[in-house]
């Protein structure tokens, strides 16, 4: 197979591998001679195309032509311009189907006394502000020596905020940390503050709300002698507590996956978000819950999202949700359709609308449930959207505050990124997985070389058991990347 046809009214079709000038293909029975050289992910037309024309890839249109296209000619930047604009109406038009009903399966997971379930029983060094970072970092390595074979971790997070940030930009992140303090891959949380940020411990407690105080304790620096031994005396206590939790047999209802991509190609909107949507729809058949985000990467499909919205309520929110983002974008003079990356182009996307209708694919066809402001935790079965931006790590950390386990984040051009909760790279393309056998956890690119998507969802479903129960790791957690990274919009002082 040389190329793809996606869906029947397409006027495009995609090269599996690299085409030369002059060569010809068959695209369901039908051949056409090459007029250009087509990368391995790009689009070329399947007939002719006006200028001013729709061209349509995935049955919807990804951008309209800048100039007469000729059939066999590549498609893409260059004569491909977006049809988004800014702030639009909408109209509901519920078109949905509920999803079908899985045989129940279970994994291996850490039950907490708020009747929440961790894949991960971990105990996290959580700063208040940048400024203490140094302090974290070192409470983490004096404390190795607490760590149990129950406990699967001691970790330090570090990041830049906390500290002459007003308004919503410091709610964000304090709403952020209480996400991060509450996730149940935690057993136990050592916050430390320095004493004199805007966002103090007292402040984060107004957000954080109830906590059980054997699972989180509080040490501000300033009023410490000596912080790092207060610190690591604190962890001793908390790893004893960590230590009583062992892992039990869990329904996979409790599972709360993170959807999520990056470093995307011509090839993900066909086999590694198709496949992490069918996986989606599994997990959601057995009572579970999946969270999407990456709001303006959901720019130009909105509406396919916005009809799936079982209520007329969840619609609206997911209205706001699209047109409160496109405000941000205006807000500081970017434009709505300021995307793909250039990553994203050279591995054959072409427009905004072209990566969105790829995206969204990773949700697989469940009804939205909910939708989530950032730092709310996930409170429905089912599909939920989040707000936060499409860059890899705030969107990550935001799915995980949410209450995601596990991230299952898919690629094509490959990324070794990982976030606070396991994070599972899935492959585009055999290629990448072949050549970052180090990054990738899964190959969706089985799906270009016969694989059937049911044969292969049941094994991408058997490795995610496995990650949640333990029994294995992902890649980027066995090479201990636990990256933080929080959302920013506002002044700081």
């Amino acid at each position: 197979m040389k190329c793809i046809k996606i869906h029947n009214s397409d006027s495009v079709a995609v090269a599996v591998e690299p085409l030369k000038v002059g060569e010809t293909v068959t695209v369901n029975g039908e051949s056409i001679t090459l007029l250009s050289d087509i990368p391995a992910g790009h689009k070329f037309a399947l007939k002719d195309i006006l200028e001013g024309e729709n061209i349509i890839k995935y049955a919807y249109p990804i951008g309209h032509a800048k100039a007469d296209v000729k059939r066999g000619e590549h498609i893409h930047t260059h004569n491909t311009k977006s049809n988004l604009a800014g702030v639009l109406d909408y109209e509901y038009t519920p078109n949905f189907k509920e999803v079908e009903k899985q045989e129940p399966l279970t994994f291996k997971g850490y039950k907490r006394p708020n009747g929440k379930v961790g894949t991960r029983n971990e105990i996290w060094i959580i700063p208040t502000v940048g400024c203490v970072n140094s302090i974290v970092r070192e409470i983490e390595n004096l404390s190795q020596k607490y760590k149990t074979d129950n406990i699967d971790g001691i970790y330090s997070y570090n990041h830049p905020y906390g500290c002459s940030q007003l308004g919503d930009d410091m709610n964000m992140t304090l709403k952020y940390l209480s996400g991060l303090i509450n996730h149940p891959n935690a057993a136990a949380v050592l916050v430390v503050g320095l004493g004199c940020e805007n966002g103090n411990i007292e402040e984060l407690k107004k957000v954080l709300g109830n906590f059980d105080e054997n699972r989180v304790k509080f040490l501000v620096a300033q009023d410490s002698e000596d912080e790092i031994l207060d610190g690591t005396k604190i962890i001793e206590s908390l790893a004893k507590y960590a230590d009583t939790f062992k892992r039990e047999t869990c329904p996979a209802s409790e599972l709360v996956i993170g959807l999520k991509c990056g470093g995307s190609d011509g090839f993900s909107g066909i086999t590694a978000n198709p496949l992490l949507g069918s996986l989606s729809d599994r997990i959601i058949g057995m009572g579970g819950s999946a969270i999407l985000t990456e709001v303006p990467e959901m720019f130009g499909a909105e509406t396919i999202l916005m009809n799936r919205c079982r209520t007329e309520k969840e619609f609206q929110k997911t209205v706001d949700l699209i047109n409160n983002f496109k405000k941000y974008f205006m807000r500081y003079g970017e434009k709505v359709d300021e995307n793909p990356s250039p990553g994203n182009k050279a591995g054959g996307i072409t427009t905004l609308e072209d990566k969105a209708l790829g995206c969204t694919q990773k949700c697989g066809t469940a009804p939205v449930e909910d939708v989530l402001s950032y730092g709310e935790t996930v409170k429905t079965k089912g599909l939920s959207l989040l707000q936060a931006p499409g860059n890899d790590l705030v969107a990550a950390n935001a799915l995980s505050v949410s209450g995601a386990q596990l991230i299952l984040f898919t690629t094509g051009r490959g990324t070794p990124f990982g976030c606070p909760v396991p994070t599972a790279k899935i492959s585009s393309n055999s290629a990448l997985a072949n050549k970052k056998k180090t990054w990738i956890d899964f190959n969706a690119g089985a799906l270009l070389e016969g694989k059937k998507m049911s044969e292969l969802t049941d094994e991408f479903l058997d490795y995610v058991l496995k990650l949640a129960s333990g029994e294995i790791k992902a890649k980027a957690e066995a090479l201990d990347k636990h990256e933080l990274a929080i959302f920013k919009d506002g002044v700081t002082l």
